[in-house]
């Protein structure tokens, strides 16, 4: 695979400080296929250096020519869909039709939305006797996974580019190369030099310098709440502002009335996309008790037809793979009941976990309180109302969830008492415009539309 040997720093790829690098590996033979720079806090200081030096100017920059520039990234972006596409499935293990239809054409879709907003977008108004104005943050720290690696890396810079703030990319380093594929998209795209700038590396040494930093007004980070809670720590001490997208473990309520036989296909569908590697994926299913054993037949019929290296791609790495092997034996140990898959490796080669629902899951089973983060799904049954709101609500996490009923009314009136940031009613469609972010332990702030484009602007008012 390509792939650049420095960081793309203040307009130009240069250099790396260190000579450290970090193979990159696909997870569906686990052969290296590329190596990438290690990069340091002194590669991070130099980023964002460049970062602040061009904040003064692009901040300065009407918002309509901020526009244009994310809208000629977008299209930058559109001319290597393709390639991004064989990228992601080559670091991330995802199946091609996957990355075509997911991973290359969402950033393009949210890209668009933001040249959109940025042209549109309200940053002054008046209040009574006061002009109230909405400035850019400054510098933004991005720190970015690995499941959704160019999706994540969209949603966190064209919204700071919008808003006229500066970015330093750290992204995930099992797939850095989708992050350079960006920056070459951001260099044709001709945004100013140091607008945008890349440092690959590892989280505890590049991500926590970049957290660190002081130069960094702003840390945006998708991943773990573990991680999520040390960055806020770091930034709660500099009083530096942070966005946290954070852990999930969403509820996927089936209320009577619902069409069951739909809600459980899409439910599976769910969470098998992307491996289980989605933190809003609907892995706990909850279903009434006179429909539960209907609801485990047609889960396991519906799961049958994931196969792994098929419908269903590897796990990100060896790690993660052995990570949900081990939640899964955990479930049997816990008393759970297989309906199918189970902790055995489906194939010789490859980070591969098979489809995995369990039955009979008590809503205390590490099972349903912690996130996997693989294709698991959990069937849980509930008596009433009332306890199904008891069962979803039920964790530490609060990101995504479906409501599922006989009719729109009766699932927005379930959706309003769950303790959770989105919900989707009766299958409802994906909005790049709504915002999406969590309750809870789940994170701190929103993404996307409108809502993302504000967590990077600050509020000055001025009286008359």
């Amino acid at each position: 695979m390509k792939a650049h040997d420095g960081m793309y720093i203040g307009g130009r790829w240069r250099p790396a400080a260190g000579q450290d690098t970090i193979p990159v590996v696909n997870p569906a033979d686990e052969q290296v296929i590329a190596h990438v720079p290690a990069g340091g806090p002194e590669d991070v200081d130099a980023a964002v250096r460049a970062a602040r030096d061009a904040f003064p100017g692009w901040a300065a920059t009407p918002p309509a020519e901020r526009a244009a520039g994310i809208g000629a990234l977008r299209d930058a972006l559109v001319a290597r869909q393709e390639e991004i596409a064989e990228t992601v499935t080559a670091e991330l293990g995802s199946p091609l039709a996957l990355s075509q239809a997911v991973h290359a054409s969402l950033p393009v879709m949210v890209a668009g939305s933001y040249a959109e907003l940025a042209a549109s977008y309200a940053f002054e108004e008046k209040i009574g006797t006061s002009t109230v104005l909405l400035e850019p943050v400054g510098v933004v720290g991005a720190i970015t996974p690995w499941n959704y690696p160019l999706h994540q890396i969209v949603a966190k810079v064209a919204p700071a580019l919008a808003a006229g703030c500066t970015v330093v990319l750290k992204p995930a380093e099992d797939t850095p190369l989708t992050a350079q594929l960006f920056a070459d998209a951001v260099h044709e795209a001709g945004l100013p030099a140091g607008v945008f700038n890349l440092v690959t590396g590892l989280g505890p040494v590049a991500g926590q310098a970049l957290a660190a930093h002081e130069g960094v007004d702003l840390v945006s980070f998708t991943g773990s709440t573990a991680v999520g809670r040390q960055i806020g720590a770091t930034a709660g001490a500099a009083v530096k502002r942070v966005a946290l997208e954070l852990g999930g473990k969403s509820a996927n309520v089936i209320l009577p009335g619902a069409d069951l036989a739909k809600a459980v296909n899409v439910g599976i569908a769910n969470v098998m996309s992307n491996s289980g590697q989605t933190c809003s994926a609907w892995t706990r299913m909850l279903v009434h008790t006179d429909q539960y054993d209907e609801a485990v037949a047609l889960a396991a019929t519906a799961v049958a037809k994931y196969v792994p290296g098929e419908r269903v791609g590897p796990l990100v790495s060896a790690k993660q793979q052995q990570r949900v092997r081990g939640y899964i034996e955990k479930g049997v140990a816990e008393g759970a009941r297989l309906v199918a898959g189970g902790p055995d490796a489906p194939k010789e080669k490859g980070y591969y976990v098979s489809p995995t629902v369990f039955a009979d899951v008590a809503p205390e089973m590490t099972i349903a309180q912690e996130e996997i983060f693989g294709p698991v799904v959990a069937l849980l049954r509930y008596e009433d109302e009332d306890d199904a709101l008891r069962i979803a609500n039920g964790t530490v996490y609060g990101l995504g969830g479906a409501v599922w009923a006989a009719d729109d009314a009766t699932a927005v009136a379930f959706a309003r008492r769950m303790d959770t940031g989105q919900v989707d009613i009766n299958g409802g469609r994906f909005n790049p415009l709504a915002p999406f972010g969590g309750y809870k332990q789940s994170g701190v702030g929103r993404e996307l539309g409108p809502h993302g484009l504000s967590e990077y602007l600050q509020t000055k008012s001025l009286q008359f």
